[in-house]
């Protein structure tokens, strides 16, 4: 089962990439343009089994300082062009490289900040029993728009009950969310809140 799922990634990763050249090409220099160098943020995440490795997502923040010399909230650092891409889930397509490398899957559940995994319970650290995805089961269904709580739990389910057609339906599921813009942000927040563990 596991074969079948890396063989989907690779096809699915290579015939992403041979298509999206021109608009990772177009994106890459509107960000370089609007935004600064560098074109791409790096960040170093938990894959599978926690193990860490480093995404890439194309930049959407600046790193304007407060007069104390402090970044300024994600909210005054977020460009319009970030918010745009965002939306649309473009800031993500970089990921399909991770995708190639092994590092993440088309499907599974989002790779986090590696600060969490010391604030998850036994339960929800079997999120990272499969590699990490593009989208997931908890991003179709109410991405950030709900609890973290509820999202592990979507997350765990998937480790559970994961099949290639599952897969299937959530690829789809997940074309109809991102033209819909549904659940991109958190009320109130312009990006994720922060998880601090189970009794946020």
């Amino acid at each position: 089962m596991r074969f079948s799922k890396r063989l989907f990634d690779l096809c699915f990763s290579v015939v992403a990439v041979i298509i999206l050249s021109p608009v990772l090409f177009i994106i890459a220099i509107l960000v370089w343009v609007f935004v600064g160098t560098p074109i791409l943020f790096k960040q170093e995440r938990p894959g599978y089994k926690g193990r860490p490795f480093f995404i890439y997502k194309f930049r959407t923040m600046t790193d304007r300082l407060a007069p104390d010399g402090s970044l300024l909230p994600d909210a005054e650092r977020l460009t319009p062009l970030g918010r745009f891409l965002r939306a649309l889930s473009l800031d993500e397509l970089p990921e399909v490289f991770n995708i190639l490398r092994g590092e993440m899957s088309i499907v599974g559940p989002r790779p986090l900040l590696m600060e969490y995994l010391e604030r998850y319970s036994p339960e929800q650290m079997r999120r990272h029993n499969m590699l990490p995805g593009l989208t997931g089961w908890a991003q179709v269904n109410g991405r950030n728009a709900i609890t973290w709580q509820d999202k592990f739990k979507l997350d765990v389910w998937y480790v559970d009950n994961w099949s290639f057609w599952l897969d299937i339906k959530i690829v789809l599921t997940t074309f109809w969310k991102v033209v819909t813009r549904e659940g991109i942000l958190q009320e109130g927040h312009a990006t994720s809140k922060y998880f601090m563990g189970d009794k946020d």
